[in-house]
């Protein structure tokens, strides 16, 4: 698989718009990346997880890429994160994720 198989898309979670990539079907992985990357960091391990039967997510995280990136600097507190993330699991239609 290639980068060209994935399936990029947006979803509104959390109160901001939350750009991700996904590929596969099975158990729901999320794959979260940190400073100052982006959800194509982790382009290698999707397809070896698809391989592995699982459904991989990578989103922009909060402020990166395609992601909504709120004005105030007081937005990008652990809890806003972790909101994203469950929301995004959520807006995924899934109760929870790896």
């Amino acid at each position: 698989m290639t980068t060209k198989d994935l399936q990029q898309r947006d979803v509104t979670a959390n109160g901001i718009r939350i750009h991700y990539v996904e590929q596969g079907t099975g158990p729901l992985v999320l794959l979260c990346h940190g400073f100052p990357e982006g959800w194509y960091s982790w382009r290698d391990q999707l397809a070896a997880l698809v391989a592995a039967g699982y459904r991989a997510v990578a989103p922009d995280m909060r402020g990166y890429g395609r992601t909504e990136a709120p004005a105030d600097i007081l937005s990008y507190t652990i809890l806003d994160i972790v909101g994203d993330m469950i929301g995004l699991v959520s807006a995924l239609g899934e109760k929870q994720a790896v």
